[in-house]
């Protein structure tokens, strides 16, 4: 058999983590366009995806997405000119610059958890709701494992 046919037919982690992330962004960020947010796109979710609603500073932005804290200026910079983020003091410490979402970044905020969660629904109805409990209890373990969060 070959390779191409042992991974259609059996795909690895790495695939099937890959096709999930991305029919996930691809629903997520074309429902988000529908209700008002067509500007956001997948790259976005780098900084959205972990953004407190009462800040976050970059550096952990960038350690909670695994990204580099440039790329997390540079989406910073991109969401703040689209009106989703601005840049405050921190108040627990003045050098430091805390990352906020404005109104229409929270918006965004609360319609993906509601996106999400639908998808969620969607998928535990489809798998039934205990199996698809141990698919995320399982899935949680290998991507903590796997990122070194867990031994």
């Amino acid at each position: 058999m070959r390779r191409s046919e042992r991974k259609k037919n059996d795909p690895d982690l790495g695939i099937l983590s890959s096709r999930t992330l991305f029919a996930l962004q691809k629903e997520l960020f074309a429902t988000l366009a529908e209700q008002g947010h067509p500007e956001l796109r997948p790259r976005h979710g780098a900084v959205l995806a972990y953004l407190d609603e009462e800040g976050s500073r970059a550096t952990d932005l960038a350690a909670q997405s695994g990204q580099h804290k440039q790329v997390i200026g540079t989406l910073v910079d991109e969401l703040a000119e689209l009106g989703y983020v601005e840049r405050r003091p921190d108040p627990a410490d003045r050098r430091a610059k805390l990352i906020v979402p404005t109104d229409k970044g929270l918006d965004q905020m609360r319609r993906s958890d509601a996106i999400l969660a639908a998808i969620e629904r969607r998928h535990a109805e489809a798998a039934g709701e205990a199996d698809y409990a141990v698919f995320k209890r399982v899935f949680a373990l290998v991507a903590a494992r796997h990122s070194g969060e867990t031994e």
